[in-house]
């Protein structure tokens, strides 16, 4: 008989949240009553949008950083990435003294560019829709001899993404469900790891764009899918397949992929706004979207759900947040 080990473990996620601990933000939990009788449930949102760099992302790349050799570090990092992951490693990169080289999408949102490149970080830029981004990325980290740290599929990021998770879980107690956004399923590996290790009847919920929904079609087909590069505003997670080491986690661990269009997640951002009082990006608010448009199917009782960044410039939240949007 073989048997498969985990990429992630239980273990390995509390181990990545005390190297976080006094690096990363223990972010807030919010509650909302209007939200609560609005989906009939009570809704525990984990605040990512608070963590650094405004998106939970910093917590997998400071632990996969922080786990080089000192020989790594001193080379310096590369990463890939459509923004958050960038600024997280830019980020990490200088809180461990050393360089990043980013590869980023040519139609990244200026806010997430500026916030890399003022971490310090150099840019590499390539077109999204003819280019291979991890192609890209391996070979510059290879031709620079430069450590890289990729967005989700690497056990470290997982790990370190599973401790927002992890954090709610301590402070709310036992839940229901537990949602999550899904790009490339770093953030749901890490989430489902931890829910189901606490509790092997929670239920995982992952949300995606109607338009990027490689992860459902995964999930169905019994194996990874490749869908062609999404158009959606949730930028996010615009993934065309998921990372091998990420499915291996959510084919065992997720229960349901909800689908949310992009209408859906615009109303969500008008309602984190002016109900809550929160900016959420387009990727963050697709959980929010889920809840508020009834995605999800029947709901249980205590639901917590991940809003996963806010990473969004004034002019384009207040374009995609218009009634006219």
């Amino acid at each position: 008989m073989t048997t498969t080990t985990p990429p992630v473990t239980l273990d390995d996620i509390r181990d990545a949240a005390v190297r976080l601990k006094g690096v990363a933000h223990r972010t807030p939990v919010l509650r909302s009553r209007t939200l609560d009788e609005q989906v009939g449930a009570e809704v525990f949102l984990k605040c990512e949008n608070f963590q650094r760099v405004g998106a939970f992302k910093f917590r997998g790349a400071y632990n996969a950083a922080s786990r080089l050799t000192p020989e790594q570090l001193a080379r310096g990092i590369a990463a890939y990435s459509s923004g958050n992951h960038a600024q997280a490693v830019a980020l990490a990169a200088r809180e461990l003294g050393t360089t990043a080289v980013i590869v980023m999408p040519e139609d990244t949102p200026a806010s997430k560019r500026a916030a890399t490149a003022g971490y310090g970080a150099e840019i590499v830029t390539y077109d999204r829709y003819t280019g291979d981004r991890v192609a890209i990325g391996e070979a510059l980290a290879a031709d620079r001899n430069l450590a890289l740290i990729p967005p989700y599929e690497h056990p470290h990021v997982m790990a370190g993404q599973g401790t927002a998770a992890l954090e709610l879980l301590e402070e709310v107690g036992e839940l229901d469900a537990l949602m999550t956004p899904v790009g490339g399923g770093g953030l749901i590996a890490g989430s489902a790891t931890v829910a189901k290790g606490l509790d092997s009847g929670i239920r995982m919920i992952g949300v995606e764009p109607e338009a990027g929904d490689d992860t459902r079609r995964s999930l169905e087909a019994g194996r990874r899918v490749t869908i062609p590069v999404p158009r959606t505003i949730a930028d996010g997670q615009a993934a065309e397949t998921p990372g091998e080491l990420t499915f291996s986690v959510t084919r065992r661990l997720v229960d349901e992929i909800a689908l949310v269009s992009d209408d859906e997640i615009r109303e969500a951002m008008r309602f984190a706004f002016e109900r809550l009082k929160i900016v959420v990006e387009p990727s963050g608010a697709t959980p929010l979207a889920a809840l508020l448009a009834g995605r999800a199917g029947p709901l249980p009782r205590r639901i917590g759900v991940i809003v996963s960044g806010g990473n969004i410039d004034a002019g384009r939240f207040a374009q995609l947040c218009a009634p006219e949007a």
